[in-house]
């Protein structure tokens, strides 16, 4: 029987279908499109091989594209007609329950099973990426953090692969806010492979989360070469560029990295870029700056898709396309039908109906995240106040990072300031100026606190901070020279 390059045995899998599995794991640690191709090959090499499906059911689910998932779990319920699971060793028993469970919309019981895979087997590196996604995806900061970090002390500092996990525990540290130990870790892991994309993405979010634009900049061009096209996080690594530029005040910068990078012509309209699209280009109409053409064709690829109800943070965003395309129909179509999947319960539906974590998830969170989305493209400032207050310490349930669900907290401070709330926004202001005191989109808030209230001399030295806080955040011309022409 083979084993893997960290020693795991492969249950009904020989040299060949183990030399595939290597490749296509190691593809997936570090974002790698060929990992495709790599689960194919090992699963026409050893179609028996639980490691392989499970691998393959992963990758189904990960990319939350509802398609992908089916397609998967067709293939998937045909491999288990033909197994005796019971039969199979304990890793390979927890790979499938896992796979099992992700497929059937149990992304938090698919995490557990992959953490007790993991106390047993801390070197099954696919259980621990695959783990740390899954809570990524489920806004489990502490696990995303722990997951790793547990089985770190299995791994000596030789390994090869001990490279990768240290830019999976950056993120988690990130994530949990310990910002210099994920800043020296996720750039540790960087220093043992520069292409190592997730790595490359924890230290771009430390700097996001701390404020640190003109560090992340330079980090970010010196490294271009490295994870700037080529793979899976291609477009999100760009749309953390287009953010500093943002925050810098270079909003032409922004839109040329959204034009060429984050929504360019050829986009493939997977759910993952153009969450990162709306994102971006809500932020700018908090800001007050309308695209409309660049919103008329976000919205155009969000209502392509056509997407059941799989994954609440992607509903969220495909609702801030559709209000920025002046949408609201569509909006509302969206909202109505989350309200009546709920309605129905959860659980035992056919096809995509069975989603029993995302049930939860846009029940507690998404659905009153989208109706507040709504009532801010309706100028409803009391509504999205009234729907995201109660909501802004335990908005991660619905997944995502702190700095994806920023703009969920923007949404909230905005209405705020519109809707004459002042305790409310002086609240949410000075909870932002205490994590990142020298951020120039705060300075704007407080000098159109300070307008609201009567406050002109205050006003005037928050605008005077906020134009010197963007001085020298951008290096030499923003963005030239690194923004491709084509990014892919």
């Amino acid at each position: 029987m083979a084993t893997d390059r960290y020693g795991n045995t492969l249950y009904a899998c020989g040299p060949e279908g183990a030399e595939h599995l290597d490749r296509a794991v190691e593809a997936l640690l570090f974002f790698r499109p060929e990992v495709t191709q790599a689960v194919a090959d090992a699963l026409a090499a050893s179609p028996g091989s639980p490691d392989a499906q499970a691998l393959a059911a992963y990758l189904g689910v990960l990319g939350t594209e509802h398609t992908g998932a089916a397609a998967a779990r067709t293939r998937f319920e045909r491999f288990l007609a033909g197994c005796d699971a019971s039969a199979l060793p304990e890793r390979e028993r927890l790979h499938l329950a896992a796979a099992g469970a992700c497929l059937a919309g149990d992304l938090h019981g698919a995490g557990d099973l992959l953490e007790e895979l993991s106390l047993a087997y801390p070197r099954d590196v696919l259980a621990l990426f695959a783990g740390h996604q899954l809570d990524f995806l489920t806004g489990d900061a502490v696990r995303l953090r722990d997951r790793i970090g547990g089985a770190l002390s299995a791994w000596g500092r030789a390994d090869e692969h001990r490279g990768p996990l240290l830019g999976m525990y950056a993120f988690g540290l990130e994530e949990s806010g310990h910002y210099r130990r994920a800043e020296e870790t996720g750039l540790a892991a960087v220093e043992r492979h520069p292409r190592d994309v997730w790595a490359v993405h924890a230290v771009t979010h430390v700097y996001e989360m701390q404020g640190r634009v003109a560090e992340g900049v330079a980090f970010l061009d010196g490294r271009a070469d490295d994870w700037a096209r080529g793979n899976y996080l291609t477009v999100h690594n760009w749309w953390h560029y287009a953010l500093y530029a943002l925050e810098a005040g270079a909003e032409e910068t922004a839109l040329r990295v959204y034009d060429a990078a984050v929504h360019p012509a050829e986009s493939a309209g997977l759910a993952m870029e153009l969450l990162d699209a709306a994102a971006l280009l809500w932020r700018l109409r908090l800001a007050g700056r309308e695209e409309p053409e660049r919103w008329a064709r976000l919205a155009d690829a969000w209502a392509a898709r056509a997407d059941p109800p799989f994954y609440a943070f992607n509903d969220a965003h495909a609702v801030m396309a559709y209000v920025g395309a002046g949408r609201i129909a569509q909006a509302e179509a969206l909202v109505a039908d989350r309200r009546r999947w709920l309605a129905e319960g959860e659980g035992e539906g056919e096809g995509e109906r069975r989603t029993l974590s995302n049930h939860a998830m846009t029940a507690e969170i998404g659905l009153p995240v989208c109706e507040a989305l709504l009532a801010q493209g309706r100028g409803d400032h009391a509504a999205v106040v009234e729907l995201l207050w109660p909501l802004r310490r335990r908005i991660q349930v619905f997944g995502g990072s702190h700095a994806q669900r920023d703009a969920v907290q923007r949404t909230l401070l905005e209405s705020a300031l519109a809707a004459g709330e002042h305790d409310r926004a002086r609240l949410l202001l000075s909870e932002r100026d205490g994590l990142r005191p020298d951020s120039p989109y705060n300075w704007l808030g407080r000098a159109r606190l300070a307008d609201a209230i009567g406050d002109a001399a205050l006003a005037a030295v928050a605008r005077e901070r906020a134009v010197g806080a963007t001085k020298g955040l951008m290096p030499t011309a923003p963005g030239l020279g690194v923004v491709p022409n084509s990014p892919r």
